[in-house]
């Protein structure tokens, strides 16, 4: 089986694993939207905004580094051990830390005190299993991996459903002591119920990595690590900037009905969010393991030519499709007012993953902290555009925001790594591709919207091109 074809395999495998969660989450869009009005919506958004930045401060870039160093490491073990106590140590400083300063912590994110704790509760439950997952994906083990993430899911859809659905229309079928502790009025809580159990299914699942691993700690491989990862934490909390704080100014600025209708209608932007996630779960351990082949750089180029076909036809078949989707997911024409950023956020997300594929240059030659500065500039355009733009044009600033961010930081990252690790990519044909579907959804969307008999042609004149143009290499990667 050649490089490639195991490389699309696999990812097709993360792929599915990060697929079938998004699909699901994208399934509770229409429950969470009916349920819960605009306003609530916001605190459910905002919910996750401080999950994802603790996340990230938790981790401190040390998934990304367990790759690098357990893919050329001689004692893989020392790697998996010394990264596995470091989170875990840490984790449970943080958890003291959190007991013990809750009440100014509960003022400083303004969140419920019930919420707050349900929401550090799964933020230490999610870090403990970070490097048992990436040991499940450095070892090449997708088919466990999907099974543990689509039971994690499973979990909270029918959560959810029980509790949103079932218990509120059904209250018969609910044993007493559901009912006896049953909130209607705070129903956003329950949501937030579903993600700790799920936290703690997926922590049990994986609870036997923590005796595999021998008690010992390797301090020169740690420093390596951290010094490797800490720009990737840096990195990663300016990509939360770049991705929340939008909706965290329109709430202040605007309204928490504006936010809660902008939030709804990015949820449209999913499917672009599931495709570069499922190609990062696969491409970032790939990346690592085949950087010492012979022809590395021209592997990397070919997978970012099909990434970026791949991201285009995402990118039309939404766009042009856009009433279907709008009505399937998001019913409440509440929220529809912010519809006009999809378009906008997608491109910005289609950018966003290119950048994640250029990236391979600054992490196989060492040089994260220039990936840190990259990031830090996209969250400088953020803070800017926001600030200045939102008072005067509105929710649709903070799109923009987003597309003029992650454009950016693209462009950069392409420029940097022809000077320090030039990949040969097929810069004519991405150009062109991304080009035209820029170009095809401007039409669809502001020139023909919701007329399917100018979409569909459009979507097909694409498919062609891209057929005619790359059949045989295509045809080359199946047969191999």
């Amino acid at each position: 089986m050649s490089t490639l074809k195991r490389f699309f395999q696999d990812t097709l495998i993360y792929g599915f694993a990060t697929v079938f969660p998004r699909l699901m989450n994208f399934v509770l869009v229409p429950l969470h939207t009916e349920v819960l009005p605009a306003e609530e919506y916001s605190v459910n958004t905002i919910f996750y905004v401080w999950a994802a930045f603790f996340n990230v401060l938790l981790t401190y870039g040390m998934e990304t580094s367990f790759f690098r160093f357990f893919s050329r490491a001689k004692e893989s073990s020392s790697v998996f051990s010394t990264a596995f106590i470091a989170l875990t140590v840490t984790t449970v400083l943080f958890a003291a830390g959190v007991f013990i300063f809750q009440d100014q912590l509960i003022a400083l994110l303004d969140l419920d005190p019930f919420f707050f704790r349900i929401l550090f509760s799964v933020l230490v439950l999610d870090t403990l299993v970070v490097v048992p997952f990436a040991y499940l994906r450095a070892t090449g083990r997708p088919l466990k991996f999907a099974g543990i993430k689509i039971l994690n899911i499973l979990t909270v859809v029918i959560l959810n459903f029980y509790f949103l659905w079932v218990v509120r229309e059904y209250p018969q079928f609910a044993p007493q002591w559901v009912m006896d502790n049953y909130g209607p009025k705070d129903i956003v809580g329950y949501i937030f119920i579903a993600n700790l159990a799920a936290s703690a299914v997926t922590f049990l699942l994986l609870l036997p990595y923590f005796f595999k691993t021998k008690i010992s700690f390797d301090l020169v491989i740690f420093k390596q690590m951290w010094k490797y990862g800490w720009p990737i934490m840096v990195a990663g909390i300016a990509f939360i900037i770049n991705e929340n704080l939008d909706k965290l100014l329109i709430k202040d600025m605007i309204s928490d009905e504006i936010m809660g209708a902008y939030a709804g209608c990015y949820k449209l932007a999913v499917f672009m969010t599931i495709f570069v996630q499922a190609f990062k779960m696969g491409a970032e351990p790939f990346f690592f393991n085949h950087a010492e082949k012979e022809n590395a750089r021209e592997t990397y180029a070919i997978i970012l030519k099909y990434f970026v076909i791949s991201g285009s036809l995402i990118f039309l078949v939404l766009v042009c499709f856009i009433d279907f989707f709008k009505n399937l997911v998001i019913r409440d024409p509440e929220y529809w007012v912010a519809l006009s950023i999809v378009p906008i956020v997608l491109l910005a997300n289609l950018f966003l993953g290119i950048y994640h594929n250029l990236a391979v240059w600054y992490k196989l030659t060492d040089r994260t902290r220039t990936g840190m500065y990259i990031s830090i500039l996209g969250a400088i355009i953020t803070i800017g555009i926001n600030l200045l733009l939102i008072p005067v044009l509105g929710f649709i600033a903070a799109a923009w925001a987003t597309l003029i961010a992650y454009g950016s930081m693209m462009l950069v990252s392409y420029f940097l790594g022809k000077k320090y690790y030039p990949v040969p990519y097929d810069m004519k044909r991405i150009g062109g591709y991304l080009s035209l579907a820029v170009l095809i959804s401007g039409i669809s969307f502001y020139v023909f919207p919701g007329n399917y008999f100018v979409g569909i042609p459009l979507l097909l004149v694409f498919i062609g091109i891209v057929y005619f143009s790359e059949k045989d290499q295509i045809l080359k990667i199946i047969q191999s």
